[in-house]
């Protein structure tokens, strides 16, 4: 089948036309000139090209988006709102030895996000512990019980790693 399909869809790519689920697969039209100079000037295979102009990926854009760093993704961690402050705080606790308490996750980024900044904090000589709410009986991420049970048991400031911005309650 050459040309175009139904419904501004191109051919099948290979011959091949639906998933494994059997589902319709097509690639979608591009901008034929842009794709083109997307490969060209980055090297790329007229495919590739083709994809990153489907997904509206500039020519200047193309190799940050094929290989992205972590710094050029993730915003200023200062512009977060009362970053200062926490910061601020997070340092009296060291510089006086307060306790210092991880609230992490199971999963892998949770317990990753959790090592890296016991990690830190070992480094640089800060009292630091783990604390992993059970998911059976706390659920998922910080709660009240919890938090107040670190604070009974002498916590001064709680780090959370892997908690959503809605983890929270009023």
């Amino acid at each position: 089948m050459d040309g175009m399909a139904m419904g501004g869809l191109a051919a099948p790519f290979l011959g091949i036309e639906r998933s494994v689920c059997g589902r319709l697969w097509r690639l979608r039209d591009a901008d034929a000139g842009l794709a083109a100079a997307i490969s060209e000037r980055n090297g790329l295979s007229e495919m590739v090209g083709r994809l990153l102009a489907q997904r509206g990926v500039g020519i200047d854009e193309a190799p940050g988006f094929l290989a992205p760093r972590l710094r050029d993704g993730l915003p200023d961690p200062a512009h977060l709102r009362d970053m200062d402050r926490a910061v601020a705080r997070l340092l009296r606790a060291v510089q006086e030895a307060e306790p210092i308490v991880v609230f992490g996750d199971y999963d892998v980024d949770g317990a990753t996000s959790a090592a890296l900044l016991l990690r830190f904090f070992a480094a640089i000589g800060a009292r630091a512990s783990l604390y992993v709410p059970d998911r059976m009986r706390e659920g998922y991420g910080p709660n009240a019980p919890a938090l107040l049970r670190l604070k009974a048991d002498g916590a001064a400031v709680v780090v959370t790693v892997d908690c959503g911005a809605t983890a929270h309650e009023p």
